[in-house]
């Protein structure tokens, strides 16, 4: 019977039966490889044919475990000369394991207890939402040092406008939030919602003013989600120095998980739609005040909307899928709203 073997899609032989249990026998072909007969309309295996001619093959060993090892050799077991090479050291995958992986174990070395060790933990898991936003948003234009300035400019504008200046308390909309539905949409949506995606927005529109080319919208979007994620580390350690610490010990713990993880995807979402029209109004500014009154208004009342149906998680849910559906939906329109704001 004539047997072709298949790999990377490419056919080799044909073999009869007896041919193929020798190049199996001495580790050429694997009984896995994928195979097909002549008389067959559709792939097997090799192990199939050799098992459907009643033969069994037997590998032999090329000598015993430490031969084995000194043919593979100390340089690949142990590769020391690559392993601390500046291109191995630089590899972006391992750094970012390196990262993910080590970062916890560094921060139980550190003897730091209360706000700070809250703030050590917001900042990893928001490392790792910056890697998994950087993998799937990531532009030529992107710099980690703008990426880095945005991430704590943000932080540091929230700082001084809430705990310094106390922002909210300016902003009188805030009373409302009190009241009941659909009166408290006034108080989420005006005051909440609008209050602070203004502060997220802060950075966006210093980094466009510093800005020594035209940002495209996807790189803009990705500085909304790290300033957004900054935002959401700020929000998480004031929920676990007030509202997570009042809780029993179970729940406090699953609340500081959930709202370390959460907090910062939700912000970041709403503050990346600032960011897409925020670029909009700075490549085409015969529309900028139309498209800074979008960058502030859609992702305020998206935030107030959630906030305002909090407590009814069915409700609140599909208000954090629309915001994600709006912003992906606006990057695929991307090339639609140049077209149109051209004109």
């Amino acid at each position: 019977m004539n047997i072709y073997v298949i790999r990377n899609n490419h056919r080799f032989g044909p073999y009869d039966e007896k041919t193929l249990l020798s190049y199996v026998n001495n580790g050429q072909v694997l009984k896995q490889d994928k195979a097909i007969a002549d008389s067959d309309s559709f792939e097997r295996t090799v192990g199939f044919y050799l098992k459907r001619a009643n033969l069994k093959s037997h590998v032999q060993n090329k000598g015993n475990v430490l031969a084995q090892l000194s043919a593979i050799g100390s340089e690949l077991i142990f590769p020391k000369a690559k392993l601390f090479s500046k291109q191995f050291l630089s590899d972006q995958r391992f750094l970012i394991l390196a990262l993910v992986g080590l970062l916890p174990m560094i921060i139980m070395t550190i003897p730091l207890g209360g706000f700070f060790i809250f703030y050590e933990v917001s900042l990893y898991f928001s490392i790792i939402w910056g890697l998994f936003f950087y993998a799937c948003f990531k532009t030529h234009q992107v710099k980690l040092k703008t990426t880095l300035n945005v991430f704590f400019l943000t932080q540091l504008c929230v700082f001084v406008a809430w705990d310094l200046l106390g922002l909210p308390k300016v902003n009188p909309f805030y009373a409302f939030t009190g009241v009941h539905f659909p009166f408290n949409l006034l108080g989420y949506v005006f005051g909440v919602g609008l209050t602070e995606e203004f502060g997220k927005m802060i950075p966006l529109l210093i980094i466009l003013r510093k800005a020594k080319e035209p940002l495209i919208p996807q790189t803009m979007v990705f500085y909304g989600l790290m300033a957004g994620i900054s935002f959401g580390v700020f929000e998480g350690v004031q929920y676990q120095m007030t509202v997570n610490a009042e809780q029993t010990y179970d729940v406090s713990f699953f609340l500081n998980i959930a709202r370390l993880t959460s907090l910062p995807f939700l912000h970041a979402c709403w503050c990346g739609i600032a960011g897409y029209f925020l670029s909009f109004a700075h490549l085409y500014p015969k529309y900028r005040r139309g498209l800074y009154v979008l960058a502030i208004s859609i992702p305020a009342i998206v935030h107030g909307l959630y906030d305002s149906f909090a407590d009814l998680g069915a409700i609140s849910l599909v208000m954090v899928f629309l915001g994600l559906m709006l912003l992906m939906m606006y990057l695929k329109q991307s090339v639609d709203y140049q077209s149109k704001l051209r004109q």
